[in-house]
């Protein structure tokens, strides 16, 4: 289905660096192509732009944007959200969103990684001691940070510091223009060498969703759309809240299966069970 063809990623900060070797190797792809389609109309990380629309939304908008820009018919996008994750609390995640939109063939596929493997953070620098206490702890020069006045302050950012010098410049201009500084990390793929490897995880799954086909009609993008809970205690054999299965479905034609222990476990153990550990 893909093989020969041309693939537009529609991305402004590199991300072509990771997804590029794998979608050549991995689906057959001719040639790669890059848009110079502005992305950041979508939002921004550092808050000048907000963005309007939820992740899905504005990763398809994006996708397809780009495609209708350059007429294309085959195209991958990816977006980005950083925030507190959503299981482990107190702990900073990157949520990672791609998809694939092929019209000759009228094919969609999205794919999500969520990771714990960032430097996302932001504060408030009263001292220059505080400045590169905060940039030691996430991970600078390999990665970049952002200066401003305030939070929600956009009269002057300094984005994609990686120098010392230019980060000791940026701060004594704030602060003695605005008498405040705030730094953030920049996020931006490019930027943020972390973050380049969870863009190359979301790809290699998207990848491995695109190769699994329906048993049925062999329709690319064969996935897991849904998990039942269930699993027996051992102890008590009543149902638990962990995984008793997997529904498979298909996007093409409707095709859809169950596949029971997914773990290779058909019992739970009992502190896992609601009842005999309540």
């Amino acid at each position: 289905m893909f093989e020969g063809r041309k693939l537009l990623i529609a991305s402004k900060h590199r991300k072509e660096q990771v997804i590029s070797p794998l979608v050549i190797q991995e689906l057959g792809i001719k040639e790669v192509l890059i848009t110079n389609f502005d992305t950041d109309t979508f939002g921004t990380f550092s808050g000048e732009i907000d963005r309007k629309d939820d992740p899905i939304t504005t990763v398809r908008n994006k996708c397809l944007k780009a495609m209708e820009l350059g007429d294309y018919d085959l195209a991958i996008a990816n977006e980005g959200s950083f925030g507190p994750h959503p299981t482990l609390f107190f702990c900073a995640a990157n949520e990672e969103l791609m998809i694939l939109i092929d019209k000759k063939n009228t094919l969609e596929i999205t794919e999500r990684v969520i990771s714990t493997e960032t430097n996302f953070d932001a504060k408030e620098i009263a001292s220059e001691d505080g400045l590169f206490e905060f940039c030691k702890r996430v991970q600078f020069p390999s990665h970049a940070v952002i200066l401003r006045p305030a939070e929600n302050d956009y009269r002057k950012i300094f984005k994609g510091i990686q120098e010392v010098n230019e980060l000791k410049e940026a701060y004594k201009h704030l602060l003695s223009t605005y008498s405040s500084v705030y730094i953030e990390t920049d996020m931006r793929a490019h930027k943020n060498p972390s973050r380049m490897k969870v863009i190359e995880e979301v790809t290699k799954k998207l990848i491995e969703k695109i190769k699994s086909t329906c048993p049925t009609c062999s329709h690319p993008g064969y996935s897991i759309t849904n998990a039942q809970p269930g699993l027996p205690c051992q102890q008590c054999h009543l149902p638990t809240k962990s995984t008793l299965s997997y529904i498979y479905s298909c996007v093409g034609c409707g095709h859809y299966e169950e596949k029971k222990h997914p773990r290779g476990k058909s019992w739970e153990d009992p502190m896992y069970c609601d009842f005999c550990n309540p």
